[in-house]
């Protein structure tokens, strides 16, 4: 299957109601154990890629290593490999524009793009990231691959307090619609878990909108209910493969 075929046949697994399940890897080796389980794709996470390497998260590792792992996943695998690509490594569009057709030509056909500040505060204004994100699909359409960009927004996960969630889901939506009017594929919003504001989001933005899992996600069920078409886990797998590993340790050192 071509690169071109990969990225729509990931596009058709977005499935309202029956949300695509990706359980995130950090190496060639998890994203075989992944494909061997059943999955239908795979996705890889950014803070997993970063500690497993020896970096902190947010945007520490460099862009050359990302590359060469996500090139040996590419190459390891059969199913779609869609990449976060946190902020695009890059300070402007240019530097963005370069990167994004360095991961296509390592074999990604998806991405998550976020919109938060990286060494800053805050979220890149409406317009500033929809310029980004027009930036990303004209690169994709000038080589022929229809990239799934899955455009994320950080405004749940920089509001600690739950309780303020519901205050955000307007500011969302209007991230959302202006993300699709850019050329997005998809709309991820981390950090959410009510299921009323997450079906409200469904409802008014006309992209499949991808929830994370965490540990006091409500369970997949509920959440496909409420209209998602996607189901990630973020660094989840990687924390508990560490404390599989630690604990397997102990049991053997016995």
């Amino acid at each position: 299957m071509s690169q071109a075929d990969k990225a729509q046949a990931f596009t058709q697994l977005h499935r309202v109601g029956d949300p695509l399940f990706l359980y995130n890897v950090w190496d060639a080796g998890g994203a075989r154990a992944i494909e061997d389980a059943g999955a239908e794709a795979i996705a890889t996470g950014s803070m997993a890629m970063a500690i497993a390497h020896g970096y902190e998260d947010g945007q520490k590792i460099p862009f050359e290593l990302v590359v060469t792992i996500v090139a040996r996943i590419c190459k390891a695998v059969a199913l779609p490999v869609t990449v976060d690509f946190e902020g695009g490594y890059a300070e402007d569009l240019e530097g963005l524009a370069a990167n994004v057709s360095i991961l296509l030509n390592a074999g990604a056909i998806g991405i998550n793009f976020e919109d938060q500040i990286l060494d800053g505060q805050g979220l890149h204004t409406i317009e500033k990231q929809r310029d980004r994100i027009a930036t990303i699909r004209h690169v994709a359409k000038g080589a022929n691959i229809p990239l799934f960009v899955n455009a994320r927004t950080d405004l749940f996960l920089q509001q600690n307090d739950k309780g303020k969630h519901k205050t955000l889901v307007a500011d969302a939506i209007e991230r959302g619609k202006a993300y699709a009017h850019a050329g997005a594929s998809g709309f991820f919003i981390p950090g959410l878990t009510d299921l009323p504001a997450i079906k409200e989001i469904c409802g008014a933005v006309e992209l499949p909108v991808n929830v994370m899992r965490t540990g006091t996600t409500p369970t997949k069920s509920e959440l496909a209910s409420t209209g998602i078409s996607r189901l990630s886990c973020g660094p989840g797998p990687y924390f508990d493969f560490v404390d599989r590993t630690k604990a397997a340790f102990k049991l053997h050192d016995k």
